[in-house]
């Protein structure tokens, strides 16, 4: 019972952190994901230490991945993207092939291994499809034509994890690699030939028993749950990662007639999944680790941040697109994403990286995440800025956090008025327990002395 009790308290300080986290960031004009971030770095093993079972952060790092992926596949168009499929297979495929060429140049600086240079381009190469989904929702963006495109590139980079898994587990000798690679390059041409069929099709699919569970929002809730998981266990079996399952179902119910109810029957369990998955990413980040290695793993994330997004719009621009879409566009996918976890796993369970390569990883994966939203709106502000001909970098600073620089001020204000308030009430109620005390001593010293004698007083009368 009292396990139980200690569970439940644990529960709820980790919601009130990331509601409380959350609430502070947006404050300050920022994505609360960072706070739900914030959340896991503070109580995870290598913080306050709330939460220490490294399997449960592992199995909850995986669940928010799953059910986030199935979400965000359920609620995109196949056919919006089947409209930007070539340019986003040519986006994508360019991001691949410059991650790999950075990934050898630092390769061969530092000594890597050929393996070690490949498996951390592949998991450079990858954006987060759900920040970027978050933060196109946040500046409403995400059905316009910045955001059709940002979605087509990042569906295309989902697609290119099938044959990234094709040569890290080959690393692994497990079976002959060019089996392997055949295999599962079948099965990636496969996809994108489904993915089509569900793009060009006439009309929608309708599912089994869509009829019958359509209208009841519990069942249509939990049917579309056991699709996930059911569609995460095959690809799971057939060699391929679990949440590529989970978002291949989530295209399947996109394009569906259940998607409208499908969508409002799991949107609540949405916004729960959000703070579960980005609090596994905090849960991740080992602070030992990244003190005791704090350049390197600042230069990694500094530098991902800034080519990723130069490559980024210098791609888009180079397909023509116009400097309004690729710009922010670009600065979207600058972050690692989420299906980079699943590469790393799979890269250090194969020996493709050693154990330091793999906590750099996941660290540099993590922070980049961390700041994503913040290393945006900045460079946007910059931008914007520098428009306007301020080129005093403390007056660009100022012009680019003035909403910040307001909130804290206003914040400090709040604070000083509450501390000068609290050291009033502290020095009147000071002085009347000294008051108190004197009075209590003028007493017990009265009592001490005790009566004076009748004739003394008498005496005194007379006088």
């Amino acid at each position: 019972m009292d396990d139980h009790i200690a569970d439940l308290t644990g529960i709820a300080v980790i919601a009130t952190v990331a509601v409380s986290l959350g609430f502070v960031l947006m404050r300050l004009k920022q994505p609360p994901v960072v706070g739900y971030i914030l959340t896991g770095v503070v109580l995870g093993p290598t913080g306050a230490g709330l939460v220490t079972s490294s399997g449960a952060i592992t199995l909850l790092a995986e669940l928010g991945v799953i059910m986030l992926l199935f979400l965000i596949g359920m609620e995109l168009s196949i056919r919006v993207f089947t409209g930007v499929a070539a340019v986003s297979a040519m986006v994508a495929a360019g991001q691949v092939v410059v991650a790999l060429m950075v990934s050898a140049a630092f390769g061969f600086l530092l000594g890597w291994p050929l393996q070690q240079m490949v498996a951390l381009g592949f998991i450079v190469a990858i954006s987060s499809t759900a920040v970027a989904v978050q933060m196109l929702e946040d500046v409403g963006e995400l059905r316009t034509a910045m955001g059709r495109t940002t979605i087509g590139v990042l569906i295309a980079q989902d697609i290119a994890v099938v044959p990234m898994m094709v040569v890290i587990d080959s690393f692994g000798g497990h079976g002959s690699p060019w089996w392997v690679a055949a295999k599962l390059v079948a099965a990636a041409v496969l996809i994108v030939a489904f993915v089509r069929f569900l793009g060009t099709r006439p009309g929608k699919l309708r599912l089994p028993f869509s009829n019958t569970i359509a209208g009841r929002v519990d069942l249509v809730a939990l049917a579309s749950l056991a699709f996930c998981f059911a569609a995460a266990t095959v690809t799971s079996l057939a060699g391929l990662s679990a949440a590529f399952g989970a978002f291949l179902a989530g295209l399947v119910i996109a394009g569906s007639t259940l998607r409208a109810e499908a969508i409002a029957a799991t949107h609540p369990i949405q916004s729960v999944l959000i703070v579960v998955f980005f609090l596994s990413i905090g849960l991740l980040i080992d602070l030992h680790f990244i003190v005791a290695n704090l350049a390197t793993v600042v230069l990694f994330v500094l530098a991902v941040l800034a080519i990723k997004s130069a490559v980024n719009v210098a791609l888009l621009k180079t397909i023509g697109q116009t400097w309004k879409v690729a710009f922010p566009a670009g600065l979207m996918m600058a972050q690692i994403g989420e299906f980079s976890f699943v590469l790393a796993a799979a890269s250090f369970a194969n020996g493709a990286v050693d154990a330091d390569a793999y906590r750099l990883a996941i660290a540099v994966i993590a922070i980049s995440l961390l700041v994503s939203p913040v290393w945006m709106v900045s460079v946007r502000r910059f931008l914007r800025v520098a428009e306007d001909g301020i080129h005093d970098f403390r007056g660009a600073l100022s012009e680019v956090y003035a909403g910040e620089i307001e909130e804290f001020e206003r914040g400090r204000r709040a604070v000083g008025r509450v501390v000068v308030f609290t050291a009033r009430q502290s020095r009147a109620l000071w002085i009347v327990i000294q008051r108190r005390r004197a009075r209590g001593r003028a007493r017990r010293h009265g009592a001490a002395a005790g009566p004076r004698p009748p004739d003394e007083a008498g005496r005194a009368g007379d006088e």
